[in-house]
């Protein structure tokens, strides 16, 4: 069985974009029934500080070499041709956290005894 970890600050960054969407919902909606300004909301747990959003991914063209050199590492674990249908660029924190651990490893602490 899998076991995933929980990103919180990505969860609670999607509730506050959520809890503002809601909120401009509400207005939009009061100004189309011509209700005026919406009550306010019963006060809710206040959020924690919120990191500052993180920007759109932007579709970067892969260049062609790289794709000739997936395909045939494809076709070459495959034992066949395979057709590419769909390249995304995927960043984990788990691969930058692995460099850092083999990186650190490969100093040489001296420790003095006193």
């Amino acid at each position: 069985m899998k076991t995933e970890t929980v990103d919180w600050p990505h969860v609670i960054d999607a509730l506050g974009q959520l809890r503002e969407e809601l909120v401009r919902l509400q207005e939009r909606i009061a100004r189309l029934e011509g209700a005026g300004v919406p009550e306010p909301a019963a006060p809710g747990p206040v959020p924690a500080a919120q990191p500052a959003p993180k920007p759109a991914p932007v579709a970067e063209e892969i260049p062609e070499e790289i794709v000739l050199v997936l395909s045939a590492a494809i076709a070459a674990f495959l034992g066949k041709r395979a057709r590419i249908r769909q390249i995304r660029l995927l960043g984990s924190a788990a691969w930058a956290q692995q460099g850092r651990v083999n990186i650190q490893a490969s100093h040489h602490l001296a420790v003095q005894h006193g």
